[in-house]
């Protein structure tokens, strides 16, 4: 909010096309921000110290108290009580939508995410794509584009046609009828296992991945149950979390749009034949080539990621189209976009991976094929159950005991990643995911509770305009909820979650500390003080509703 002022007012004056950096002061006796003239001066061909003496003279508005000139400097104070009063309105004013913004124009921005593979179990190693993507989409639409969140489904490919044969020789319809994807899992892991041992499976594996391609019934059928089987199993987790999804269009669905793809490439003279398989070279980019088709005539993910980007910019008209998935990806994306750019995609450019570390089970990648796997939904369930525990014994007599301790310990497992930045590895750990103490989910659900709890007991509170609290002890929470809007822009900008969940915690925290020093429900300032609780609750329940967690009002 207040960084918005500084930049317009700066704007209106200088009449340049200039970066302008504000930045907060360690010294709180220079200011509340500061601006640095340095970079001004070859432009202005003045000194640092002249551009900034000029220009504090001229910044004027009613939300600063002082501006002065320190040396290349221009330091800024702000009037609290004004400032107070102006942010205590606004989140009267606004509620949920304060620190949102219209700098996306509505524009579609299509958000791949979550993507299990079918027949095998919803893992740990799941979650990440899953509640970061969500985070991110719901941060696309605060910032005013419109995010179409897609789930492409892991359901084509080789390791389909190896299930299948696996199926054929050692399976049991029974079986999977009992326990769809525990017994898919076993049979998957002992194709592999066979596979070290006679190699000439999987010849036959990719053999019936073509089968399957070419639209082979009894393939296609056995293909068909597997994935119906592993969608019910999925949502009945993508429920637990409560994410939704606009489309379910996974590999599969490309399958009859890859032809037009190497029709495309062919055209522009980019297809080259590579020991009976087709590829396109990206020597001039230091890159290896992109496999197009295999050799048997088979395509791969790289053909079904281009025949994806084509569809969804037909479709959607994106703005950007973004790519949640695992760091190990990089390469892949970096040839997709090449070989889009090579065929005369311009719009190419706008499309955006957005990598994250790995889940790790005792410093180890998780892996389906080895068997090593901790599943999400039993994580979940664990979650809650340790809540409940938590939660009758503080407050025994709490209502929807149940239902708060479902909030709780999902939201405790979906902050404990994504108060990380995505890019680090997250190591699996029940003793710190489920800690709930110090920087965690369920810290900030018990920091909103206890707002709504002195709402509750004030007896009358009613959210007003017009109140400002003038008070040393409040000025760093109003501060902090001033940056609300920046925020929320830049954790957009970097597509980082984190910026949210950290931010929330610098919230809480100072909060609580003002909690403890003033008195609020027996104050002669107590409308006012209530008005900053209200504001405080609002905007943290924001902030857990942006990470895709609940904001119980008792706990």
């Amino acid at each position: 909010m207040v960084k918005q002022v500084i930049q317009e007012s700066l704007d209106r004056m200088i009449h340049h096309d200039l970066s302008i950096v504000i930045e907060k002061p360690k010294n709180p006796d220079f200011g509340d921000y500061a601006i640095p003239c340095f970079s001004w001066a070859k432009t202005f061909k003045r000194s640092p110290k002249e551009i900034a003496e000029q220009l504090a003279l001229s910044i004027h508005h009613p939300l600063f108290l002082k501006v002065d000139a320190v040396g290349p400097y221009i330091n800024i104070f702000l009037d609290k009580k004004q400032i107070s009063q102006e942010l205590l309105n606004q989140i009267v004013l606004k509620a949920a939508s304060f620190g949102s913004n219209n700098d996306g124009e509505n524009q579609n921005v299509p958000i791949d995410l979550s993507a299990p593979n079918i027949a095998k179990p919803f893992s740990m190693g799941h979650l990440r794509s899953t509640v970061i993507g969500h985070s991110i989409a719901n941060l696309t639409a605060k910032n005013g584009y419109r995010p179409i969140r897609i789930n492409h489904l892991g359901d084509w490919g080789t390791q389909f046609g190896k299930l299948i044969v696996a199926y054929l020789k050692w399976g049991d319809e029974e079986k999977v009828i009992q326990q769809p994807i525990v017994e898919l899992l076993r049979l998957y892991i002992k194709f592999h296992d066979e596979a070290n041992k006679h190699s000439e499976l999987n010849d036959e594996g990719r053999l019936y991945f073509k089968k399957l391609e070419e639209g082979d019934p009894q393939t296609l059928k056995l293909w068909s149950w597997f994935r119906e089987e592993s969608l019910k199993e999925f949502f009945r987790i993508y429920q637990l979390l409560d994410i939704s999804f606009d489309y379910l269009h996974g590999e599969s669905f490309y399958n009859d749009k890859m032809d037009e793809v190497i029709e495309l490439l062919t055209a522009e003279g980019l297809i080259e034949e590579s020991n009976g398989a087709l590829v396109v070279q990206l020597d001039e980019n230091d890159l290896p080539p992109c496999l197009i088709q295999k050799s048997d005539g088979a395509t791969i993910y790289a053909t079904r990621d281009l025949a994806t980007a084509i569809y969804r910019k037909r479709n959607f008209d994106f703005a950007r189209s973004l790519y949640v998935v695992g760091s190990e990806q990089t390469l892949h994306f970096q040839q997709v976009k090449l070989v889009l750019q090579k065929a005369g995609f311009d719009w190419a450019k706008d499309i955006i991976h957005i990598p994250f570390g790995m889940m790790l089970q005792n410093g180890k990648k998780m892996s389906t094929r080895a068997g090593r796997v901790i599943l999400l939904e039993e994580v979940l369930n664990e979650a809650i159950e340790l809540a409940y525990q938590i939660i009758d014994q503080k407050n025994p007599t709490l209502e929807n005991k149940h239902e708060i301790a479902k909030q709780v310990g999902i939201g405790a497992v979906i902050f404990q990643d994504l108060k990380n930045f995505r890019t680090n590895d997250v190591d699996f750990s029940f003793e710190h995911m489920l800690n709930f103490d110090g920087e965690t989910g369920p810290y900030l659900q018990y920091t909103h509770a206890r707002c709504h709890s002195l709402l509750r007991k004030s007896g009358d509170f009613v959210p007003q305009i017009g109140y400002s609290l003038d008070e040393d002890e409040a000025w760093s929470t109003i501060f902090l909820l001033s940056q609300f809007g920046e925020v929320v822009k830049q954790s957009w900008t970097d597509y980082d979650p984190s910026k949210i969940a950290r931010y929330a915690l610098d919230l809480a925290r100072s909060f609580n500390s003002y909690y403890a020093k003033v008195r609020i429900l027996d104050s002669e300032n107590k409308n006012a003080r209530l008005h900053l609780v209200f504001s405080v609750a609002t905007i943290i329940k924001e902030c857990l509703r942006i990470l895709g967690i609940k904001a119980p009002q008792s706990m």
